[in-house]
């Protein structure tokens, strides 16, 4: 498989987008755009790629997201090439929604479907066994210091991406990360679980204190009620 980063225009804000190709380009492979930028601009780089005979130069688009960056240049996009175009949710201009686990084919490869809920409701990465590959769209695997919230969705997301056989990874706005990537991905999960950790221990704690502050106001008056009924000779 033959995987193209295109960056469309430097002076506009968008995302990278990714051309997938067979690495024979038959007729049985599905040319891929996996997001298509912010204004399409991405169509003068493919133009310029061998992208098979007798074949679309895009087939199919993956939209990883609904964000501008990611699916601004959708309705150029479909009327350049009339690619089928996918996403997990359906919003103007796509053709069918996407579900978690689900399998395309991607140029001469089979890609899961794994939804990631902790950046958007609607983020997906795209896995792929055979070449341990993962396009991960928006999800933040670089962060590296303890901090914010993360949802119970994409701490199961997560641990997902941490039983996969994981060698390189095309992110949606960085450099691809290669051959430490399941590394990567594994102290993240260990940022996300040192935090989650934290936090559900400050919950606990926070708790205790509710509960003896409770206690505090609430049984020591009727001790010393009681103290005072004792003393007055009425208990």
């Amino acid at each position: 498989m033959k995987v193209m980063c295109l960056s469309g225009k430097r002076l506009k804000y968008t995302c990278k987008s990714y051309l997938l190709l067979g690495s024979w380009n038959s007729l049985q492979d599905i040319n891929t755009l996996i997001d298509v930028g912010t204004d399409g601009s991405v169509i003068t780089e493919i133009e310029k790629i061998n992208t098979g005979a007798g074949k679309r130069p895009v087939e199919q688009i993956i939209i990883t997201r609904e964000h501008f960056e990611h699916a601004g240049g959708m309705e150029k996009m479909k009327s350049w090439c009339d690619a089928k175009i996918y996403a997990y949710k359906k919003f103007y201009g796509v053709d069918e929604v996407l579900r978690g686990g689900q399998t395309l084919r991607i140029g001469d490869r089979e890609f899961e479907v794994i939804h990631v809920a902790g950046h958007s409701s609607d983020s997906i990465c795209l896995y792929c066994k055979e070449g341990e590959i993962l396009f991960s769209g928006d999800t933040p695997l670089r962060i590296m210091t303890a901090g914010g919230s993360y949802s119970v969705d994409f701490i199961d997301a997560l641990e997902k991406l941490m039983r996969c056989n994981i060698k390189t990874v095309y992110p949606g706005h960085e450099k691809p990360i290669q051959g430490k990537a399941k590394d990567l991905i594994l102290m993240r999960s260990l940022v996300v679980l040192h935090v989650t950790l934290a936090t559900r221990l400050l919950e606990r704690l926070f708790t205790d204190c509710h509960v003896a502050l409770l206690m505090t106001f609430s049984i020591r008056p009727t001790l010393m009620n009681a103290k005072d009924r004792v003393a007055a000779g009425c208990a």
